[in-house]
């Protein structure tokens, strides 16, 4: 099993989701996250002062697959993902070990 991590723009979310579900995809986990890459923030106005934020929000999509999904459902997010400018974000791929489902002691693939 793969743990795939996306960090996506947050306006992106429904395209994501659903190219997921379309390439089977039953089960993720979504965390709202801010990070810093290349896009190094931007300049905000309030109540007539300036503030740089540095910290851009995004969205983390998590989801465990079996290995012979992996490279479908890395591809359904790349094209989902993507508009050409920076700040698309990332994709990270973990190998797990093993998933425990609680309520019924299921393991490995099953548990997912």
């Amino acid at each position: 099993m793969t743990k795939i991590e996306a960090v996506i723009r947050p306006q992106r979310i429904d395209e994501v989701k659903a190219a997921l579900e379309d390439v089977g995809v039953t089960g993720m986990t979504v965390i709202e996250v801010r990070g810093a890459g290349k896009q190094k923030g931007y300049t905000q106005h309030y109540r007539g002062a300036e503030y740089t934020v540095n910290l851009i929000q995004k969205l983390k999509v998590e989801i465990v697959a079996d290995d012979s999904d992996v490279e479908k459902i890395v591809n359904a997010i790349v094209a989902s993902a993507r508009t050409g400018e920076i700040g698309d974000g990332k994709i990270f791929l973990s190998p797990v070990s093993d998933a425990i489902r609680i309520r019924t002691g299921e393991k490995g693939g099953e548990a997912v």
